[in-house]
C-alpha cells in the first residue's frame, strides 16, 4: 500500500495493488499495522456501500462534532468522480474542493479526514461505492452542504439527487462547526 499526498492536509489517495489474473481479481483494501504506523485513523466502527445509476450526484455529506469522523471511500463495481471540499476553518484550503475518479481497476481509494464534506457523481450505471467510518451514524448530527452550491462542475445537465440533498444549505450559508 501507497500514501499518496494531495494539496489537502490530511487527505490522501492510497494506492493498492489491484491483482488480477485468470480466475479474476484480489486487492487488500486495509491494513491496520500500515494505518497505525503512518498515523492514520483507522478505528472504523461502521462500513456501508451505495449502488448508484449513473448520473446520481450524492453530497455534500459528514457528521458535526462530537460525532465527526475519517472516513475511506473504494469503488467495486463502476467508476465516479469523488469530491470533498474543505470545511475546516482554520485551513488554507477552507472551502476549496479535492477531486478524483475512482474505479474498480485502479487499486486506489481516498483517505478523507475529519472536517471535510464528501460526496460523488456516479460515471457508470450500477457503480458500487463504499465507505469505511471512524463513527457510528448520528441522525442528529448528520449534515451535509449543497453539492450543486460548492462552484464544482459535476459534469452532469440533469443530476438525479435524493430530496434530503436537495434540503442542505448552500456552501455561502453555512457556517461550519470544524
Amino acid at each position: 500500500m501507497e500514501i499518496l499526498k494531495t494539496p489537502f492536509e490530511g487527505l490522501f489517495l492510497l494506492q493498492t495493488i489491484n491483482f488480477q489474473d485468470n480466475r479474476g481479481g484480489f486487492q487488500k483494501l486495509f491494513n491496520f499495522d500500515f494505518f497505525n504506523e503512518n498515523g492514520l485513523d483507522c478505528d472504523f466502527k461502521e462500513f456501508y456501500y451505495s449502488v448508484n445509476n449513473k448520473n446520481v450526484v450524492r453530497g455534500m455529506h459528514f457528521q458535526m462534532p462530537p460525532f465527526e469522523h475519517t472516513k475511506i471511500v473504494y469503488v467495486s463495481k463502476g467508476r465516479i468522480k469523488d469530491v470533498v471540499i474543505d470545511i475546516r476553518k482554520s485551513s488554507k484550503t477552507y472551502k476549496e474542493c479535492f477531486s478524483i475518479e475512482l474505479d474498480e481497476q485502479k487499486g486506489q481509494y481516498l483517505y478523507v479526514p475529519k472536517g471535510f464534506a464528501h460526496g460523488f457523481v456516479s460515471l457508470e450505471e450500477g457503480s458500487i461505492v463504499n465507505y469505511a467510518q471512524t463513527s457510528c451514524y448520528s441522525k442528529d448530527h448528520d449534515c451535509g452542504i449543497d453539492a450543486l452550491s460548492i462552484g464544482f462542475d459535476w459534469g452532469v445537465s440533469e443530476p438525479v439527487r435524493s430530496g434530503r440533498d436537495l434540503t442542505f444549505d448552500k456552501l455561502n450559508e453555512f457556517i461550519s462547526p470544524f
